[in-house]
C-alpha cells in the first residue's frame, strides 16, 4: 500500500522536474550563472545547452543508481535482498515505499537546484531571497528520509533479533 503512494510521488516527481527544467530552459539566457558576487554580478557563468545536458545527466544518474536497488528487490531479482526482505514481510512494503520516496525526494531537491540556477541568472525578474524557504526544504527533506531510513533499518535488525523474519 505505502509503495504505490511511494511510486506516484515517485511519477509526480519526474513530471515535475522535466517541466521545471524544460521552463527553466526556456527562460534562461544564453548563459547560465551559477555563482554571483556581492554586487549580485555574475562571477561563474556556463552556456545555457551545457547547464541543460549537466542537468539531464544529474538527473539520470540519482534516478539510475537508486532506482536499481528498489527494481531488484521488488522484482525478486537479488537473493541477497529477497532473504532480508521476503514476500509478505511488513518492512519489504516499507523500504520499497522509502526507496521510491527517497527517489523523489531527489528529484525535487534536483528540481530546486534548477531553479536556484534560474533564480541567479535572472536577477532581474526573479528574486532568489523570495524562494529561500524551497532552497532550504531540499535538505531538510533529505535529512529526514535518511534518518527515516535508520529508523526502518533499526525495526527491521529488531525483527531478525527476534526470529520474527519469514522464511
Amino acid at each position: 500500500m505505502y509503495t504505490r503512494f511511494a511510486k506516484v510521488f515517485y511519477f509526480l516527481s519526474l513530471g515535475l522536474f522535466l517541466f521545471l527544467l524544460l521552463y527553466v530552459y526556456a527562460a534562461l539566457p544564453e548563459f547560465a550563472t551559477y555563482a554571483v558576487n556581492d554586487a549580485g554580478m555574475p562571477l561563474k557563468q556556463v552556456s545555457r545547452d551545457s547547464f541543460f545536458y549537466a542537468a539531464i545527466g544529474v538527473f539520470l544518474v540519482v534516478n539510475l543508481a537508486l532506482i536499481v536497488p528498489a527494481k531488484l528487490m521488488e522484482m525478486k531479482l537479488s537473493n541477497s535482498l529477497n532473504r532480508l526482505f521476503p514476500v509478505g514481510d511488513v518492512y519489504r512494503d516499507k523500504m520499497l515505499a522509502w526507496l521510491f520516496s527517497f527517489i523523489a525526494v531527489a528529484n525535487l531537491a534536483t528540481a530546486v537546484l534548477v531553479f536556484y540556477i534560474h533564480s541567479i541568472s535572472n536577477q532581474n525578474v526573479i528574486s532568489s531571497s523570495e524562494y529561500n524557504f524551497f532552497f532550504y526544504l531540499a535538505p531538510v527533506l533529505m535529512l529526514v528520509w535518511v534518518a527515516l531510513l535508520f529508523y526502518l533499518i533499526a525495526g527491521k535488525i529488531k525483527q531478525v533479533k527476534s526470529g520474527n523474519i519469514l522464511s
